[in-house]
């Protein structure tokens, strides 16, 4: 199909404001000539993108279709003209990577400082953000990849998940709990206890593992708090709020106000994993993932 950039421009630029007039302004356009670009459009396509009505403008089906393609192709084709520029200007390249805090720990630390140390002229940028999040950025290319935590249970559609650390599980408990003491731990000692986890909607892949521990070792965890983060669940333990399944480096976070019990059940660990979009080609990132596999 022979479409125009520029109409996918002013396209998006509607979609996301709902407005002509508001779009035109975005595009520093007079308005007839950003209509005669959505017509052209829909003429090439031979669908209606919006419905126009004097005080509004919506999105067809055909339109949201549309939209949820065109984005991210528009991201991806201004990443690839911002490269090509600095390219030439001879400017440094840059990677904006997502991680989970819950796994910056001297591991990941290291290959930072070892990725740096090879490719000085490439400028790491760290953003902070749940797996979920992460993972929408990855697809959309506003990520080039990120360490988004667990290894994912089913493969994400057009990602590539690169193990490259594992840590054990361990039941973490309040001071006081009926097992404080013990040395080590069955899950199944803690059936019929209120679990503090991290929620689903922020760590899905996470958030499962647990689920199919407790599963398997013959009970439904009575959740009774979340948190989007590790860290604020450790928290939540401390507090008295109730027992955990947490990586063991959360121990740290924690502190002496509960108590972190290794699991001897088969399968308490966890493996961390780095994401990124297949087909992705760019040297920067080839480089920073052949780090990894070091």
């Amino acid at each position: 199909m022979d479409y125009s950039i520029r109409e996918l421009e002013c396209f998006v630029a509607v979609a996301e404001e709902l407005s002509f007039t508001r779009a035109a302004r975005r595009m520093n356009l007079s308005q007839p000539p950003l209509s005669r670009h959505i017509r052209s459009l829909e003429d090439r396509l031979g669908v209606a993108l919006f419905v126009r009505s004097p005080r509004s403008v919506v999105l067809t089906p055909a339109g949201r279709a549309l939209l949820a393609d065109t984005q991210g192709a528009l991201t991806q084709l201004q990443r690839a003209a911002d490269r090509a520029k600095r390219a030439t200007r001879g400017e440094t390249a840059r990677l904006n990577l997502g991680f989970v805090s819950a796994v910056l720990s001297p591991g990941l630390i290291q290959i930072f400082q070892r990725h740096r140390a090879a490719r000085p002229d490439v400028q790491l940028t760290l953003h902070d953000c749940p797996p979920a999040d992460q993972l929408r950025e990855i697809a959309a290319g506003r990520l080039d990849g990120g360490f988004v935590g667990s290894f994912p249970t089913t493969s994400g559609a057009g990602l590539v998940f690169i193990p490259w650390s594992q840590e054990p599980l361990m039941a973490f408990l309040p001071r006081g709990h009926r097992l404080e003491g013990a040395a080590k731990i069955r899950l199944a000692e803690l059936a019929g206890e209120s679990f503090v986890m991290v929620a689903a909607e922020s760590a899905p892949c996470f958030a499962q593992q647990i689920h199919q521990l407790c599963n398997r070792a013959g009970f439904r965890p009575k959740v009774v708090q979340e948190a989007i983060r590790g860290q604020a669940v450790a928290v939540m333990v401390a507090a008295g709020a109730g027992v955990a399944i947490l990586p063991a480096s959360m121990a740290r976070i924690a502190g002496d106000a509960a108590v972190a019990l290794p699991i001897t059940d088969k399968g308490a660990a966890v493996t961390y994993v780095f994401a990124h979009r297949k087909g992705e080609k760019a040297p920067a990132l080839a480089d920073f993932v052949a780090g990894l596999r070091v």
